[in-house]
């Protein structure tokens, strides 16, 4: 994945995910400190986050990605992507 042109799609490292993430922020041009008061995470996190920190707690890093405009969408591998509708999901985002 080049630095300047988030690759988006599947994800299968922590590595993967920290070089997107990353990429994505730097495109808008937003800063650590920028998402850091958006989403109320600390820099330290976020910037462990970006470098590929595997035990980084789910919930903040659901919360980062959200807090940039991106979301998780989990399927099997392989198969194709399948959104449920509003009523299936009960309108809630994660």
């Amino acid at each position: 994945m080049s630095d300047d042109q988030a690759q988006y799609g599947v994800i299968r490292s922590a590595e993967d995910l920290d070089k997107l993430v990353r990429t994505h922020r730097k495109q808008r041009k937003l800063t650590l400190e920028t998402i850091s008061g958006l989403g109320n995470l600390s820099t330290r996190f976020l910037s462990e986050f970006e470098r590929g920190k595997e035990t980084a707690e789910l919930g903040k890093v659901l919360k980062a990605l959200r807090t940039l405009g991106l979301e998780v969408v989990i399927q099997p591998r392989g198969g194709t992507l399948s959104r449920p509708s509003p009523k299936q999901d009960g309108g809630s985002h994660a």
